[in-house]
């Protein structure tokens, strides 16, 4: 599996904790969750390729971080500049206050590179980043098995064109319900999906292609409602009491999800598989908000995870 994404320093303030210049980004997040389901054995070389790019101001102990995690760093590029900086401040209801505020830095131009041993993985997730980098990585990863890609609000409607060529390269795409919407113009979801797939809703319409084989739409507290080519599936959301951080949830979600899809054939043709990784999905994200930045998805044991795992499908009866 290859993840290409932003790794950053992050800011953050919710209502019960602060931390400043810890650990974030697109990749680490997905990385973290990927790692969790994706551990390679003792003595075996890592089954995880990071692509991105940080400052010389990463730290050796975030470096450290990241390959104890069992992920490979090697499409990491250094460069000159700082590291990629967020501010992030939650109200009360774990809403962003105000506007996300972020400092690109060594992002700027930047061009991701995938080691040639890379550009035929299993799966290739392009988290959520400028769809710029994420055409780039697409472009060269021409065996992939699964092309999947993460996405969000400003990408829509900052950088439509690319992230549309994106999206056309896409095997899967994670939106949530407001982005769908937005991108269609409708009112209602199911309209929204249709008119994704069938390409009509993307930049150049019906005439410049298909969307995405496959659309995962996040619901908020309503769940997940996922268009395959193996069906229909909706889950509910691992219900959660008190939230700490929802920083990186759906960068979480998408690294659970697409690990999980990987040594199966046709996964997306493939009901159960489909199913059973979305509720790993859905459970480690629900990690993710127990703790500030990744500290929630870095303090998983096994024992913990699978009695969460246990209990949301009682709950949803699966």
């Amino acid at each position: 599996m290859v993840i290409v994404g932003t790794i950053a320093h992050d800011d953050i303030e919710t209502p019960s904790e602060k931390a400043n210049g810890i650990l974030g980004g697109s990749a680490p997040h997905s990385g973290l969750a990927a790692s969790f389901h994706l551990r390679p054995p003792p003595g075996h070389p890592p089954r995880i390729g990071i692509v991105s790019v940080v400052g010389q101001d990463f730290s050796t102990y975030h470096q450290m971080v990241l390959e104890d995690a069992g992920l490979n760093l090697a499409g990491v590029a250094l460069s000159e500049g700082e590291t990629p900086r967020r501010y992030l401040k939650y109200d009360s209801e774990m809403a962003i206050m105000g506007l996300p505020r972020t400092e690109p830095n060594v992002l700027d131009g930047f061009s991701p590179f995938l080691p040639q041993a890379w550009t035929s993985p299993e799966v290739l997730l392009c988290a959520d980043s400028n769809p710029s980098i994420q055409l780039e990585a697409l472009n060269q990863s021409s065996g992939s098995r699964i092309n999947a890609l993460d996405t969000s609000k400003i990408w829509i409607e900052e950088e439509f064109v690319n992230l549309s060529n994106a999206m056309r390269l896409s095997d899967i795409v994670i939106l949530d319900e407001d982005e769908a919407n937005l991108i269609s113009g409708e009112k209602v979801l199911t309209q929204s999906i249709s008119s994704i797939i069938s390409g009509e809703s993307l930049h150049g319409g019906i005439a410049a292609g298909k969307g995405p084989r496959s659309l995962i739409v996040k619901r908020g507290s309503s769940g997940v409602l996922a268009n395959l080519p193996c069906g229909t599936i909706a889950l509910p959301a691992y219900p959660m009491e008190n939230p700490i951080d929802p920083t990186g949830f759906g960068d979480t979600f998408a690294g659970a999800l697409f690990s999980s899809l990987v040594g199966h054939e046709s996964p997306l043709n493939d009901v159960e598989v489909m199913r059973k990784s979305i509720v790993h999905a859905s459970v480690s994200a629900s990690y993710c908000s127990e703790g500030i930045g990744t500290k929630g998805v870095r303090s998983l044991g096994r024992g913990k995870y699978h009695a969460r795992a246990d209990r949301y499908r009682r709950i949803v009866g699966i």
